[in-house]
């Protein structure tokens, strides 16, 4: 159970609130969707980093009972937000989450849908100056097909597109008005939103623009993006052997007589892979990210590398389907090592080791690597679209 904890006066400042107390059935998810992966992270801490951005204090997240724990984590590191335990209702969970702000009495509110992932900042702005005027806001979108009124399955008329629209959220309203609203509601036991319960007690709710980004995810095909079912992308690195360097080799030290010289580690395997996993989702290279000229990067784990190419694999929408590896060496021999580098890797990327392939080859003695004076290595990658 969540603690109804008082919150401190915020001033003029406004205030959000989360609707996230749904179960989510028809989303098609092992979770409520409003804690399932999209485009990388959480449903619901897209919304909510766009509402802290846009400078939200406090956030208030209406959530499911017994969800704490996995509430809290999805939205770590966001500050200032504050959970109460939803109602088997939108406007209980609504009216829930007003309630707990009754003490901080911010000026304003915008009360938003969690299942809206993307949030832009200009629908917030064009709300906020919208309540400058008038007590609520809503933005909306026009109605673009014809409409049908049904009866049995049969057309008994039309409707006059001209004068509806589509209603998005966030809505705004001034906090006042909307929890007083809510106390005096005597409609039905669930509005369809917020607009229609100020205005059923006496307010206005003005219509401001809204966004087509502000759709809805509601069943599960909406959890499928228009990003491609999967890319692949391809990375080679060379370092130069020399002695008195370590040798580090696919995320292992190997004993050897010379190591491979590079302002990092140099361990060239992970480096290719660290290219074939930004080659996959167009994110450049890994001279862009950790430039050679950065003292930061001085004798650095490659393996940092790697775990900041995987989060940018995550964050594009995507998980990792495989990974190959060729090392192109005449020495150190890399079957011993084979096993042990195919675990690192794996670990680095989270993903099984049956995801990870580590083959070796020579040049039969020829150019610089037959020669012995460095080691080679490229990589492939596919990354399949997230779920």
């Amino acid at each position: 159970m969540v603690k109804d904890t008082p919150l401190p006066r915020t001033g003029n400042c406004f205030a959000a609130i989360i609707v996230a107390a749904g179960r989510g059935l028809r989303a098609g998810q092992p979770l409520p969707k409003q804690f399932a992966i999209w485009r990388g992270k959480p449903v619901l801490r897209h919304s909510a980093e766009s509402l802290a951005a846009a400078g939200a204090n406090p956030i208030i997240v209406a959530i499911p009972d017994h969800t704490q724990e996995i509430a809290s984590k999805t939205l770590q590191g966001i500050k200032n937000v504050h959970f109460v335990v939803g109602a088997e209702t939108r406007q209980g969970s609504v009216s829930a989450a007003l309630e707990s702000l009754s003490n901080a009495a911010p000026r304003d509110v915008l009360i938003h849908d969690a299942a809206r992932p993307i949030l832009p900042s200009a629908v917030v702005d064009r709300l906020l100056n919208a309540l400058d005027s008038i007590p609520g806001a809503i933005p909306v979108l026009p109605v673009v097909d014809s409409l049908s009124l049904d009866h049995n399955g049969l057309m008994t008329g039309s409707a006059d597109r001209d004068n509806l629209r589509r209603v998005q959220t966030p809505q705004a309203f001034h906090f006042d008005a909307i929890l007083k609203a809510h106390r005096n509601w005597e409609g039905p036991l669930d509005a369809g939103d917020d607009a229609q319960v100020l205005i059923a007690n006496g307010g206005q709710v003005a219509h401001v623009e809204g966004d087509e980004d502000l759709k809805k995810l509601t069943f599960s095909e909406d959890f499928m993006s228009d990003l491609p079912a999967m890319r692949t992308g391809m990375g080679y690195d060379v370092h130069r052997l020399v002695a008195g360097e370590e040798l580090w080799l696919g995320g292992i030290k190997i004993d050897h007589e010379k190591g491979l010289s590079g302002h990092s580690d140099a361990d060239v395997a992970l480096h290719a892979v660290v290219d074939a996993l930004l080659g996959a989702v167009a994110a450049g290279d890994i001279g862009q990210h950790f430039p050679p000229s950065d003292p930061r990067w001085k004798g650095a784990a490659s393996s940092k590398f790697v775990e900041h190419a995987a989060s940018l694999v995550a964050e594009a929408g995507y998980q990792i389907g495989n990974v190959d590896l060729t090392i192109i060496c005449e020495a150190p021999k890399i079957g011993p090592y084979r096993d042990a580098m195919r675990g690192a890797i794996a670990e680095l990327l989270g993903v099984d080791i049956g995801l990870v392939s580590v083959k070796a080859t020579t040049t039969e003695r020829l150019g610089f690597a037959g020669r012995q004076e460095g080691i080679a290595a490229q990589a492939i990658a596919t990354v399949i679209r997230g779920s």
